[in-house]
């Protein structure tokens, strides 16, 4: 396989007690490759980047890093990942990006692009601020690195949380809802930058309400329902003749709200 993916799902169920949230979901993102995670609130998106990053613990299926599984231990819903190292380096290279910033409040900007890669990676201090610099420069919010997130913008804290992201150097971003939290005019400062990094050619699985961004960034796009997949495909296939009467009531719905 030329080009194997960076980050593979497969079969993979989660359920909170009674109420399975996914019922059988497999995706997966070549490196490179923009992969648009769309559907009605409560389909399953955000519980499935969740999964793929083990902030959630699955209960059956399989996520798969680079060729390397997830080690698991137990069954069910007593299932957990049996190898902590393996997490954290899971972790470490695949960024997340939230809907709510997540920044320290305690911090200034600079300090929170720096502090995973000094504590987590154990980088030395100087080339990490170099490059938290830089990816803040590269989000276009350079001047703001001594300011608190107090003094930023919903937009601007938005930008400084990718660059957090960036600094890491992932192999994948995972952006969970990164503008449903910003006012239309701050959200096209995000989706500006999430468009850069496509063109970059940045691996990354993007859950978004936001038809336009997905249609304009994404290789694949795939339509959850229910905590299945409903339909997948290209983008221009999806968004222009899609399959299913369940995903053309969904386009409709949105394009008018």
């Amino acid at each position: 396989m030329q080009n194997p993916p960076v980050l593979e799902i497969r079969d993979l169920h989660k359920s909170y007690g009674n109420l399975e949230v996914l019922k059988g979901v497999s995706v997966s993102a070549r490196r490179g490759e923009v992969v648009s995670l769309i559907g009605s609130s409560g389909s399953g998106k955000s519980t499935l980047l969740r999964c793929a990053n083990l902030l959630e613990d699955s209960q059956t299926g399989d996520v798969i890093f680079k060729g390397e599984a997830v080690h698991w231990r137990g069954a069910g819903l007593y299932r957990r990942p049996g190898d902590a190292r393996q997490v954290l380096r899971f972790r470490t290279n695949l960024s997340m990006v939230f809907q709510q910033f997540n920044l320290w409040s305690h911090m200034t900007i600079l300090q929170n692009v720096m502090e995973a890669p000094l504590t987590v990676l154990g980088r030395d201090r100087k080339e990490v601020e170099e490059k938290a610099r830089h990816y803040l420069t590269k989000v276009g919010i350079g001047d703001k690195a001594d300011a608190w997130p107090a003094q930023l913008s919903g937009g601007q804290q938005q930008r400084a949380a990718i660059a957090r992201a960036l600094c890491m150097e992932p192999e994948a971003l995972l952006f969970d809802e990164p503008t449903s939290a910003l006012d239309p005019e701050l959200e096209q400062e995000v989706v500006k930058v999430i468009k850069d990094l496509a063109n970059e050619g940045r691996t990354m699985i993007i859950v978004t309400h936001d038809m336009r961004l997905a249609a304009d960034v994404s290789d694949l796009v795939v339509f959850l329902h229910k905590g299945l997949i409903e339909e997948q495909g290209a983008p221009d296939q999806l968004f222009g003749a899609p399959k299913s009467e369940r995903l053309r009531q969904f386009l409709s719905a949105t394009a008018s709200s």
